[in-house]
């Protein structure tokens, strides 16, 4: 089983109306819901942790989550808001302005930590539950003793510079993260927020000589290329129709865990010894394949294993 911990919240998406107006239409999102999600579509058990309103929004995110089949007891659950993240597209990219201000997701605290369910192989964070107080340093908490009791940790920041108001103390806590996870995964620009202008390759390896086994740097349509110590090993990503870019990363990931997780190399040991590149060439087909269907469809709406076959 993955546990995935981090926000859960509703992504106010542009529309237009019958009369032609502007609208925005809520649908369940956040970047760890999204992977979670896209987990349980591609067949592969998972838990969730976060912070959830019982309001008519926290009410939709679960209903979410049952339908897609993630498993719930872990979450902490209050009378505080849902966070609303409301979008604007351009050319098919995201952007998007944060409503998060004493909320359910926000307001999670190490209190509510869980304790690590016996039969979770693997956790993974990121989003922008790692950018705000006090749930950032829960999360990282929970990462921190994921780690220390042997489970393999991966890391996405997700970096939403906007939504940043502690620069420093943020790159604190990704310092933290860096150096106890297993696999991060990073898009081309989040690479250069987090270390500087460079040379990819350069700057990746700077990433993984942080402590991660594998680093793994997507650039949308061109693919993902994986950096381990040896070789790079790049993976195109296939063609497709863009509808929006929302939650392909995050379904990236989905594909990426489950890839491992069909393998057998949902662990530490198998990680940081090298995975062979049979196993993360298929880890890294399945993330692509899976987040070309999230960008041909409206929203974060990830494809299920027979979408796939």
């Amino acid at each position: 089983m993955i546990l995935c911990a981090g926000e859960a919240l509703i992504d106010m998406l542009p529309r237009k109306t019958e009369a032609g107006e502007a609208a925005f239409a809520p649908y369940p999102g956040g970047a760890v819901f999204n992977t979670a999600v896209a987990l349980a579509r591609l067949e592969v058990p998972v838990s969730f942790f976060t912070g959830l309103s019982d309001d008519l929004f926290g009410e939709r995110l679960s209903r979410s989550l049952t339908v897609n089949g993630v498993e719930q007891s872990l979450i902490a659950r209050s009378a505080r808001p849902t966070t609303l993240a409301f979008v604007t597209l351009s050319g098919g990219n995201a952007s998007y302005t944060f409503y998060d201000e004493n909320t359910a997701g926000r307001m999670v605290s190490e209190a509510d930590l869980p304790a690590i369910p016996e039969t979770a192989e693997a956790g993974f964070f990121g989003g922008i539950s790692l950018a705000v107080e006090p749930c950032a340093e829960a999360y990282t908490t929970l990462a921190e003793r994921m780690s220390e009791a042997g489970r393999l940790v991966m890391l996405d920041p997700n970096v939403r510079p906007g939504f940043i108001a502690d620069e420093a103390r943020y790159r604190d806590r990704m310092q933290r993260l860096l150096t106890l996870a297993d696999v991060v995964k990073v898009s081309d620009e989040d690479l250069v927020w987090l270390m500087g202008e460079g040379d990819t390759g350069v700057l990746a390896e700077a990433v993984r000589a942080n402590g991660p086994g594998l680093v793994l740097v997507t650039r949308g349509a061109e693919g993902v290329t994986a950096y381990s110590g040896g070789d790079p090993l790049h993976h195109p990503a296939p063609k497709a129709e863009v509808v929006d870019t929302v939650g392909a990363g995050d379904t990236f990931n989905a594909g990426f865990l489950a890839g491992l997780a069909d393998a057998g190399c949902l662990s530490v040991d198998t990680v940081r010894a090298g995975l062979s590149d049979d196993a993360l060439r298929r880890a890294l087909d399945l993330g692509v394949r899976a987040a070309a269907v999230t960008v041909s469809r409206a929203g974060a709406n990830p494809p299920r294993r027979a979408d796939l076959s």
